[in-house]
């Protein structure tokens, strides 16, 4: 015999239908090179990793994808940026690109060239950005200082977030990297999510 659903049993179903679809977590791009993707070691020591256990730890609504290449170069990252963004449509851009271009000694005038136009891109797409910044040893001489300087030219002149060094507090300790002496150890990365997280956190309010 067919019986009529209870009017609870509609009143549940009613407010399920209201009921607003779950809300996704929001997504922060990390865009850079070996010094992001954790060359050396496991993936889950690497800092972007340490990022994402950070947000969950702090119930921030964010998921971290690591795009990041080692051996990369701003000009690497220019040419794949558009596909990432169009992929992962990200509320935050790290860009933490320009250590081999720097390395290679390409010129600054391109590096500064591919990082605004990377910042364009990522800020067309409604995402905020911060560029993390980057340094070359003393014996570069003034180029050095000019690819340093680069990061937080780029970063007034397009209004973007700045960490100055990715490598502050460990550039200058050997023991916090591996035996090529370009990659920081496991025990390094905590100090890079340091660094980063107090550019960063003012962009997740």
């Amino acid at each position: 015999m067919f019986r009529f659903p209870s009017l609870r049993y509609l009143l549940l179903i009613g407010l399920a239908l209201l009921a607003p679809a779950a809300h996704a977590a929001r997504s922060i791009l990390v865009f850079g090179d070996s010094l992001s993707a954790g060359y050396g070691i496991r993936q889950d020591a690497a800092w972007p990793s340490l990022l994402a256990k950070r947000l969950q730890e702090k119930s921030l609504d964010y998921n971290v994808v690591n795009a990041s290449i080692s051996g990369e170069t701003t000009s690497g990252g220019r040419s794949r940026l558009n596909a990432a963004l169009a992929k992962h449509s990200p509320s935050i851009v790290i860009i933490a690109l320009g250590a081999n271009d720097g390395l290679r000694g390409l010129p600054i005038t391109t590096m500064r060239d591919n990082l605004t136009a990377m910042v364009d891109s990522a800020q067309k797409s409604k995402a905020k950005v911060l560029i993390v910044g980057q340094r070359l040893p003393p014996n570069y001489g003034a180029y050095a200082v000019q690819f340093h300087e680069t990061f937080s030219d780029v970063a007034k002149a397009r209004k973007a977030a700045l960490v100055d060094f990715l490598l502050d507090g460990v550039a200058t300790q050997p023991q916090l990297f591996q035996a090529d002496n370009l990659h920081p150890t496991a025990e390094a990365q905590p100090r890079l999510l340091d660094n980063v997280w107090r550019g960063l956190e003012p962009l997740l309010k």
